[in-house]
């Protein structure tokens, strides 16, 4: 089995890559998901996160304000820091499940949004970065999410800057051109995944 990080600020497109390599055959481990799952109502995750930022963060119906909740953490570091301590080790222990659940030969790709901010480029085999520059995330975010300039440069600023994620690639998808310029490469990266899986990673 080989374990693939798989990385990129916001708005780089790690969606799409991740949608890409499962379709030829990865087994894809997808943090952002694992990460609501974790924080459902009735969960020990809410249960934490409503504890330490209190009820306010909760919808009328008890289910987590992840709107309410954002604008709380990503402004301040250290609340942001709060709540990865009670989100990230859940993560990781489910990650783990659904890891160990895959066949021997298997290429197992985790999308882990903050790989390179939580320092854990060190428990995957390999590690692979999507890039794109600022401007395109932010074009991005302002046209596909809805969020103002403002909201964008604010999410990008509480993430690893892009020198940072690249220092921990072994691989680089460069996403800044457009959609279709982007299947060729990922392509190009899950045949090397492909045949490091089979003959081991080194």
């Amino acid at each position: 089995m080989l374990t693939v990080g798989l990385t990129g600020g916001i708005g780089a497109g790690k969606s799409e890559v991740s949608r890409l390599l499962a379709s030829y055959g990865a087994v894809v481990v997808d943090s952002d998901k694992i990460a609501r799952e974790v924080v459902e109502p009735g969960t020990p995750g809410l249960a934490a996160v409503v504890a330490e930022f209190g009820p306010e963060v909760l919808t009328a119906e008890g289910a987590l304000d992840r709107a309410r909740l954002g604008t709380v953490v990503f402004a301040d570091p250290e609340r942001l820091a709060a709540l990865n301590a009670i989100v990230h080790p859940l993560v990781r222990a489910r990650s783990a499940e659904l890891s160990a659940a895959a066949a021997p030969d298997a290429v197992v790709v985790h999308d882990v949004p903050l790989l390179a901010e939580n320092g854990l480029e060190a428990l995957y085999d390999l590690v692979v970065v999507i890039d794109a520059g600022t401007r395109t995330r932010l074009e991005r975010l302002v046209r596909l999410r809805g969020m103002t300039p403002d909201e964008a440069n604010a999410r990008m600023a509480a993430q690893a800057t892009r020198e940072q994620r690249l220092a921990v690639a072994d691989f680089v998808i460069d996403n800044d051109g457009p959609l279709e310029a982007l299947a060729p490469q990922v392509e190009k990266v899950w045949a090397q995944l492909r045949e490091r899986a089979a003959h081991g990673t080194e």
